[in-house]
């Protein structure tokens, strides 16, 4: 709680604060603003039936669902820096880009997804669009509404990249997660209200199961994203002139989960792929997109197969996400150029691959946690038979990981500000 008025009372932090909450807010008033032609009850029985796009409005905010003007939320964003990152490994130009120009090969890296994410938002809102009018959600447009709701929907897929990144220069937490974490704790009050007025005392048993599975994710999240690796770190000492540096001890910290979210965003988009590869083929012939899209639906409709892409592909990109933010050979030039050494291991090469060692084996751990996590839902409707669990241990995931992350970095600018009083 002091650290809640601590934010309020340094000026720079509370305008920060004020100013993300405003674009929060503009966010939801954008997922509120429906396009034309929708049947409502058609809507909600095809998002009933259909899985995938049932978990993939929950990452948009329940913008889907509602057929707003943000409908495709930030996934084309998503897609668009894993195909330029699936790339870097293809590309050595553009993998010296992102990896060797630091902060302005960065944003030069940024900038190409945001203009790879323009034609992905156009796709996606047409082939999106042409599968509703097939399943009758959507009354068929003529070609110029049509292309207003394509040009529409795509405008409003860049001004939530355009928001992520402005909240993301305010340093108080990741844009992107944010407003994944955002969308998802706005539908909470609707749930909590749906559970009351459908309320059955046969149901009790599915409570108690949702409120211990929330128990158990929310302290394993917890336990997982603090967990670390202290690898200790001794400096050689050194005369400079006549006074004498390092011989410290300290250590290097390796979290056990690198990654944080983002292989469960990676993995759902993903999981769409198909699905967006099925609407996308309506360009060239509506009726093999819609025998397409029955027939990816049918594929993910069993959920041992399901259950076990979806636990693979986090797996996979927790690997892949660690290996492209955290690099053992620079961090062990690093400590060679600092004097640093671990104990027992020779500088150089020997401490990169002791480094490596250690962050393979720790990250086994991370990532088949979060696959358990992910899966958990589906497992749960595998034994019992329960349906209301389908997303809830995914969404509670990334909302305790998203609210420790915002934690640790307004800590650190409480630190930077008013660091006597944080001591």
């Amino acid at each position: 709680m002091n650290r809640f008025f601590q934010i309020f009372r340094i000026k720079d932090l509370r305008i920060k604060v004020f100013k993300i909450a405003f674009l929060l807010l503009v966010f939801r008033l954008m997922a509120n603003i429906p396009i034309p032609g929708v049947d409502p009850v058609k809507l909600q029985e095809f998002f009933s039936a259909n899985q995938l796009f049932g978990l993939f409005n929950v990452f948009a905010g329940g913008t889907l669902s509602q057929l707003s003007i943000i409908m495709l939320g930030l996934a084309p964003y998503i897609t668009a820096v894993i195909i330029l990152q699936l790339l870097t490994i293809i590309f050595p130009k553009l993998k010296e880009i992102y990896y060797e120009q630091g902060a302005q090969g960065r944003a030069k890296f940024n900038r190409y997804s945001r203009y790879l994410t323009v034609p992905l938002a156009f796709m996606q809102a047409y082939g999106f669009l042409n599968l509703l009018v097939a399943q009758g959600v959507i009354d068929k447009p003529s070609f110029l509404p049509l292309i207003v709701n394509i040009l529409v929907i795509t405008a409003g897929s860049m001004i939530l990249v355009w928001i992520g990144e402005l909240i993301t220069e305010y340093r108080l937490g990741n844009g992107v997660s944010l407003l994944i974490c955002a969308g998802i704790v706005a539908r909470f009050p609707a749930a909590v209200r749906q559970s009351i007025l459908n309320y059955d005392p046969s149901m009790i048993p599915t409570y108690f199961i949702f409120l211990l599975m929330a128990l158990v994710v929310t302290a394993g999240v917890v336990f997982v994203t603090e967990g670390e690796r202290r690898i200790p770190v001794s400096f050689a000492k050194r005369v400079r002139g006549t006074r004498l540096y390092g011989g410290v001890q300290t250590f290097l910290p390796i979290r056990v989960n690198q990654a944080g979210v983002i292989p469960i965003i990676f993995a759902i988009s993903v999981l769409l792929f198909p699905q967006f590869i099925a609407q996308v083929s309506a360009l060239f012939s509506k009726d093999f997109s819609v025998k397409l899209n029955q027939l990816v639906n049918n594929f993910y409709s069993n959920l041992w197969i399901y259950s076990l892409i979806y636990f693979a592909l986090v797996v996979v990109f927790t690997y892949f996400y660690t290996a492209v933010t955290f690099d053992p050979e620079e961090v062990s030039k690093n400590l060679q150029k600092s004097g640093g050494f671990i104990l027992g291991i020779r500088p150089g090469a020997s401490t990169t691959e002791f480094i490596k060692k250690i962050v393979n084996r720790i990250t086994l751990f991370g990532a088949i946690f979060l696959g358990i996590v992910a899966i958990l839902p589906h497992l749960v409707r595998v034994f019992t038979g329960i349906t209301g669990l389908t997303i809830g241990g995914t969404a509670l995931l990334i909302v305790v990981a998203v609210s420790l992350e915002i934690m640790k970095q307004v800590d650190s600018q409480l630190m930077i500000r008013e660091y006597e009083g944080i001591l």
